[in-house]
């Protein structure tokens, strides 16, 4: 069964507290190797230092980044799949409401929407063909039970409502960025540079490893997307005990 379903929200609190509680590792999170397909089966996720970025680092059995979805030709029931690495960061630091979920840096593909309106991946004069490729969102995830027994999806935005957001929010009633960060893919790991101003600068935070598969609502409507499939956790429980210092 789908690991991440049986979290109900009450394990995800109690699995943060315990992070903070017992077992920090200053280093990254080695995962057991054999959980999920090569692509997706973490052997490593780290976030380290370096100069004046944060380098967020997954490394996979093998072949990172060669599988997406396929398309089905619209919005409605789609997939996206994901490399994520789920903190304990405030959802604040990234220009969210303060305390509003788990805060979660993802690499992201997806064929049939595109959500970095911002930006031409392909550098082909349209923004809005991109989302084949692999790019770079803040997520804020929360447990919700429509979405499977003690699922996760990304917050929604209730109708009428205007909550503090990112100047790059993509304009999704859910609660995403688009920052821009192009991932790095080559040969079994994904890195994202993230520029540590971009996050007030942290002494330090914990994070996790996760590869995942989340599908877009067939009717359009809260909860607009859902994790439907965790393919792997490098800590095995999403405690996160690493800590990027």
């Amino acid at each position: 069964m789908n690991r991440i379903l049986a979290i109900k929200s009450i394990g995800v609190v109690m699995a943060l507290s315990l992070g903070i509680a017992f077992g920090l590792q200053a280093a990254g999170i080695i995962g057991k190797e054999g959980n999920a397909k090569a692509e997706f089966d973490i052997v490593l996720a780290n976030v380290v230092r370096k100069n004046s970025s944060l380098q967020f680092t997954m490394k996979t059995s093998a072949k990172a980044g060669m599988s997406i979805p396929t398309a089905i030709g619209k919005l409605a029931g789609s997939r996206v799949f994901s490399y994520v690495w789920p903190t304990n960061l405030d959802s604040s630091v990234v220009g969210f409401e303060e305390k509003q979920g788990i805060l979660a840096l993802a690499a992201t593909a997806h064929p049939d929407f595109d959500d970095t309106p911002l930006y031409d991946e392909n550098n082909n004069n349209n923004a809005s063909d991109d989302g084949k490729l692999w790019h770079s969102h803040w997520v804020v995830l929360v447990p919700d039970d429509v979405c499977g027994k003690g699922a996760l999806k990304v917050k929604d935005i209730p109708e009428g409502t205007t909550p503090k957001l990112p100047a790059t929010w993509p304009k999704l009633p859910i609660l995403i960025d688009s920052p821009g960060y192009e991932p790095g893919i080559s040969q079994s790991t994904v890195t994202i540079k993230v520029p540590l101003k971009d996050l007030g600068f942290p002494k330090n935070f914990q994070f996790d490893g996760v590869t995942a598969a989340l599908q877009v609502n067939a009717n359009l409507h809260a909860p607009l997307l859902c994790v439907t499939d965790v393919f792997d956790i490098a800590s095995g429980n999403l405690s996160l005990p690493g800590v990027a210092k």
